[in-house]
C-alpha cells in the first residue's frame, strides 16, 4: 500500500523555513505538502524534511500553477484518497492566480478544513519574509527565535583561494546553493563535519581585502580541519560584525584573532 493511502489529514504550504507559525500547522497533520516554488529559500527543497519528522509530499508550483480550485482540491483528493482533514494557514491561497482562499477551500473540499490564525512571538508575526529581513539586516537572534532553532545552511566543501592556512587562519570553505543568506559579515556559528558540531567562526561575504570573490568559510575552534571532502552544514548564532576592507593582511589577521577570541566566549 502507498503511503499516501493511508494518510487521513495533511497540511498544505511552502513551509519555507519550517519555522514556529509552520509547527502550529504540522502539529495537526499527519503530513506535509509542500508547495515548492524555486526560489530562494531558508529550507530548500528536501531540506525541509530536516525540520520535521512527519512525511513530506512536494507540488512542484510551476506544475499546479495553472489548475483551477476546484482541479486542486480534486488532485489532493485524488493522491490521497483517505484524506479527511486539511490544515492550512490563514493566508492560505491556492489554483489558478491565487483564486482560491482558505474559505473556498472549505466549501470545494468534503472533509473538515482547519484554519490556524496567525502567529505571533512578542507581537512579531511569523512570516518566512519576516525572517528573511531579518536575516538581511544581520539581526541572527530574532532570525532564529522566530524559526525556533539556528538559522543553518549546508553545502558542499570546496577549496579556498589557500590564503587562510597560508597566512591567516585555517578555514573550511563552502558553496551553498539555493539559500536566502544572511547579510555579509563575521558571525559565531556552529559548523557541522562528520556528524558533529563544532563551535566556529563564519565568514560570508566578499573577500573585499584580498581577491574580491565571494566566500563562505568557517574557522572551527577547537578542531584541526586538515584536508576534507564532502559535506558540511553552518548554523548561525550571532552576528560579530560587518564586511569591511582592511589596508594589509596583516590588520585583516589580526581583526580575525579577535573575532575568534570574542565568539569563544559564546561557547564558554
Amino acid at each position: 500500500m502507498k503511503l499516501t493511502n493511508r494518510i487521513k489529514s495533511v497540511a498544505i504550504g511552502s513551509f519555507d523555513g519550517l519555522h514556529l507559525a509552520h509547527q502550529e500547522l504540522i502539529a495537526l497533520s499527519e503530513a506535509l505538502v509542500v508547495i515548492e516554488r524555486n526560489s530562494g529559500y531558508l529550507t530548500p527543497g528536501f531540506k525541509r524534511t530536516h525540520f520535521t519528522d512527519k512525511p513530506c509530499f512536494f507540488y512542484l508550483f510551476d506544475k499546479i500553477k495553472s489548475l483551477t480550485p476546484e482541479a486542486f482540491v480534486a488532485k489532493l483528493q485524488e493522491d490521497f484518497p483517505h484524506l479527511e482533514k486539511i490544515v492550512v494557514g490563514y493566508d492560505f491561497h491556492f489554483g489558478r492566480a491565487k483564486e482560491g482562499n482558505a474559505s473556498m477551500l472549505r466549501e470545494l473540499f468534503g472533509g473538515e478544513v482547519v484554519i490556524v490564525d496567525e502567529v505571533s512571538l512578542g507581537g512579531i508575526p511569523i512570516h518566512s519574509r519576516t525572517i528573511k529581513a531579518y536575516l538581511a539586516e544581520g539581526d541572527i537572534a530574532m532570525a532564529n527565535k522566530l524559526l525556533g532553532r539556528e538559522y543553518m545552511i549546508e553545502g558542499s566543501i570546496v577549496k579556498g583561494q589557500g590564503l587562510g592556512s597560508r597566512e591567516l587562519v585555517p578555514t573550511l570553505n563552502l558553496k551553498a546553493e539555493h539559500y536566502r543568506l544572511p547579510r555579509e559579515g563575521v558571525y559565531v556559528s556552529r559548523t557541522k563535519l562528520d556528524r558533529e558540531w563544532y563551535p566556529s567562526v563564519t565568514f560570508l561575504g566578499h573577500r573585499i581585502t584580498t581577491d574580491g570573490s565571494f566566500a563562505l568559510e568557517s574557522h572551527l575552534l577547537r578542531r584541526d580541519i586538515g584536508e576534507r571532502k564532502g559535506e558540511a552544514a553552518v548554523a548561525f548564532r550571532a552576528l560579530l560584525r560587518e564586511n569591511r576592507r582592511f589596508e594589509t593582511i596583516a590588520q585583516l589577521k589580526a581583526q580575525i584573532k579577535a573575532d575568534i577570541i570574542k565568539a569563544e566566549t559564546y561557547f564558554s
